[in-house]
């Protein structure tokens, strides 16, 4: 693993940048596309390491893909699904590396297909809930084995699904999608209830793919089968990539920063409104739809003034994968910010809740956590330290901001974890500073 050293930015940063796509979206139009009739043709599909999991995952199933073009904007993929045919029958385990996303919503989709397929993943992986997919994927009938643990492998035997009304205890995306995908193939109204609003990606794209999608406040529902056909889906640039370089720019003096293209899906983009609320000079302006996903601009500022707030449980699933470099905001907030029903924290790359705790504390800010909340007072003068990102891409450009804001030198040991969802994060930031760079 890389260790990269980064030291206190003596000027803010300034300059347009473009993000990498977005990641779940990417993950989604590639699983969508394997499964449809005919070619599909996939614009700005994310190059990192979870989507490639996702890419070799339906290969392995008999999908086919072609790399027409690549650059720092994306892939673009033409995607010949297996179609009514079906998924092949894999030579042995699919690897799922480290994505949560790829095995959750794989198993969805293998649920409702004649095949024999065992999922595994890295160690960090193999550490995290699967149980959540496996217990509704077998109300709906499909054999599904994890380990005594209730973690991967996986075995997925599926096929012959019936439909169910499923009330999830989690409001969990992966979940919803699992249990939506193996909707598609199951006889009748599939619906998924959930106790608060997650991220929508899926039911957004569904119906891209030839698969109406209904929504009724928390229930999501999809009439099956619908055999999906071959579409178009252009991939916008990734909020929660946004949200660190948002985040460096709202705390460090002179920034102004200009990120075309974001995608500002309003499950997505609930940090925007925490950071707002803080006293982040935000700007959003609204472009042209990317099929079925709102996008836009988003200029930001350097902060005036920044006051704690209280994140409440209900926000907390539009917001989940920046509480991490929320939290190292909120040390240069004046006053006391406090995050409720962060609990899922707990089962990320990491234990996401302890490794943020451990880590504002180790730079020298005054943080406390519970089993599912965290509270930061500040405002506070960091000292660079040694942080580790525990193998977690969000930590590690956590770490990597917290560098450019404390005093002196901040080691951040692990630091290519980013290559799962940023793999030029580090350049990108850098690139930033005082305006040194611009594209």
């Amino acid at each position: 693993m890389s260790d990269v050293i980064l030291e206190h930015a003596g000027a803010g940063l300034v300059g347009e940048l473009r993000l990498p796509t977005d990641k779940s979206i990417s993950h989604r139009a590639v699983l969508l596309a394997a499964q449809a009739e005919g070619e599909s043709f996939l614009i700005g599909v994310l190059d990192s390491a979870d989507v490639r999991s996702t890419m070799a995952a339906v290969e392995a199933l008999g999908a086919s893909i072609n790399r027409v073009h690549g650059d720092e904007r994306g892939m673009q993929l033409k995607v010949r699904g297996w179609g009514e045919a079906g998924p092949a029958q894999p030579a042995g385990p699919i690897d799922c590396g480290n994505s949560g996303t790829t095995a959750r919503l794989l198993a969805g989709v293998l649920a409702g297909w004649p095949v024999d397929v065992t999922l595994t993943g890295d160690g960090s992986l193999s550490q995290r809930p699967m149980e959540r997919v496996a217990a509704p994927l077998r109300l709906m009938g499909a054999h599904v084995e994890t380990s005594a643990a209730g973690t991967l492998p996986m075995r997925i035997r599926g096929g012959g699904l019936t439909a169910i009304t499923y009330e999830s205890p989690v409001a969990s995306a992966q979940v919803k999608s699992a249990v939506l995908l193996a909707g598609v193939r199951a006889d009748g109204v599939t619906s998924v209830i959930e106790p608060r609003t997650s991220r929508d990606h899926t039911e957004r794209m569904l119906p891209v793919f030839g698969a109406p999608v209904e929504r009724d406040g928390l229930t999501a529902s999809v009439t099956g089968p619908a055999p999906l056909k071959a579409a178009q889906v252009i991939v916008p640039a990734d909020p929660s990539s946004a949200a660190f370089i948002m985040a460096a720019a709202t705390v460090l003096p002179g920034s102004k920063v200009l990120l075309p293209n974001v995608g500002l899906n309003p499950t997505r983009i609930g940090f925007v409104d925490v950071l707002k609320e803080m006293g982040a000079r935000i700007t959003l302006k609204d472009l042209p739809a990317m099929g079925n996903e709102s996008v836009g601009t988003i200029v930001v500022q350097t902060a005036q003034q920044l006051t704690g707030v209280t994140v409440p449980a209900a926000a907390v699933p539009a917001l989940i994968d920046e509480v991490p470099v929320l939290a190292l905001v909120a040390t240069q907030a004046s006053g006391r910010t406090r995050f409720e029903g962060v609990g899922e924290l707990r089962v990320k790359e990491s234990d996401r809740l302890e490794a943020v705790r451990a880590g504002l504390e180790a730079l020298g800010a005054p943080v406390e956590a519970g089993e599912d909340w965290l509270e930061v007072h500040g405002p506070t003068t960091l000292t660079g330290a040694t942080l580790h990102s525990a193998d977690d891409h969000r930590l590690a450009m956590t770490w990597a901001v917290a560098g450019l804001i404390a005093s002196g030198e901040t080691c951040v040991e692990g630091f290519d974890a980013v290559d799962v969802s940023y793999p030029a994060f580090h350049t990108d930031l850098t690139g930033l500073l005082g305006g040194g760079a611009e594209g």
